[in-house]
């Protein structure tokens, strides 16, 4: 499913099977889990997309051919946002590779998962824990990953909240809840049945963006796209507390009075992921039973995914199927 251009449908498109070079697998796509990232390069948001592009990247497959990778034929794998790190810049000597000037992103500086078959560098492929099927793996590449980074960005906060309760947020409950944190959940105002799902998930409270939680918080993390959100939270954490955005796009943040920021709290963002991240949070959600909640659409249908995503409709991760023998 080819973009060919911004603001435009995705398109089906027939092409020559992808041949990997030195050091890449190609993988046949099992599943590709569909990101709100995704919609920002859609819609423009995030400007320099390679074009035409195959979206998606949120990848389990199966490895067809190893190309000269380290990873056996018949291996399964999950890819990441996180495609290519050059290895040498200071970032990349330091442990942040994420944060490297010369990285390459999946389904946006190389083709993705809305495909029947992808290439991806080995270096940069997860293996995959057996308890979680291909839909159930797949949201684990970036909405479990990108959630995993912003909580440690939180530090040993004891009560945290969560602003937005998507893909990301409705796994990382369980994941802050395996680790004996508490939990408070903030939908959209009046979103009562999100409110219910994220009780359901193991949140301690929920309730609207639009009302204070029932104690101060130790830590908030922002998954929705929404500027305002950030004095919003502030205002909910208490002194020393952190506001981490976990988005790689917001809203205009509006101002706000430098008293909600005093008292040595933080506001910080969070890039990407490293391969470090990836082992560790893959290594507890072997060891945690993580109720993943997905909604398939065969391939075709991604535009038809793309707008339930939009929508607000889903609970949970939209994820693509192709239909591959």
């Amino acid at each position: 499913m080819l973009m060919e251009q911004a603001h435009a449908p995705l398109q089906w498109k027939e092409s020559p099977l992808p041949e990997p070079g030195s050091g890449q697998v190609l993988i046949k796509v099992r599943s590709c889990a569909v990101c709100r990232t995704d919609l920002h390069i859609l819609d423009g948001e995030l400007p320099r997309p390679k074009l035409p592009l195959i979206l998606g990247h949120e990848i389990i497959g199966t490895i067809v051919s190893p190309g000269g990778g380290a990873i056996a034929d018949g291996s399964r794998v999950g890819v990441p946002w996180l495609a290519w790190s050059c290895g040498q810049c200071s970032y990349c000597l330091s442990g942040r590779e994420n944060l490297c000037d010369r990285a390459r992103f999946t389904g946006y500086d190389v083709d993705g998962g809305y495909a029947e078959y992808a290439v991806a560098d080995a270096r940069f492929c997860f293996p995959i824990p057996d308890r979680y099927g291909d839909a159930a793996a797949a949201p684990l590449m970036c909405a479990g990953l990108i959630g995993f980074r912003s909580l440690k960005m939180a530090g040993q906060a004891e009560r945290l909240g969560l602003y937005g309760i998507g893909a990301a947020a409705h796994i990382l409950i369980q994941v802050a809840r395996h680790q004996g944190r508490r939990v408070y959940a903030f939908t959209r105002p009046g979103d009562v049945s999100g409110q219910q799902f994220a009780l359901s998930l193991g949140a301690d409270w929920a309730g609207g963006s639009d009302q204070p939680p029932p104690v101060p918080l130790d830590a908030a993390i922002i998954f929705a796209p929404v500027g305002s959100l950030i004095p919003t939270a502030l205002r909910a954490v208490a002194k020393g507390g952190v506001v981490v955005c976990g988005g790689i796009h917001m809203s205009t943040i509006p101002a706000f009075d430098y008293e909600l920021l005093w008292g040595e709290r933080v506001v910080r963002s969070v890039a990407n992921l490293t391969r470090a991240d990836g082992t560790e949070f893959l290594a507890l959600a072997s060891r945690a039973e993580l109720r993943v909640e997905v909604h398939t659409f065969p391939l075709v249908e991604a535009n038809r995914a793309l707008a339930a995503l939009r929508s607000g409709a889903l609970q949970g991760a939209a994820v693509l199927v192709p239909e591959l023998g």
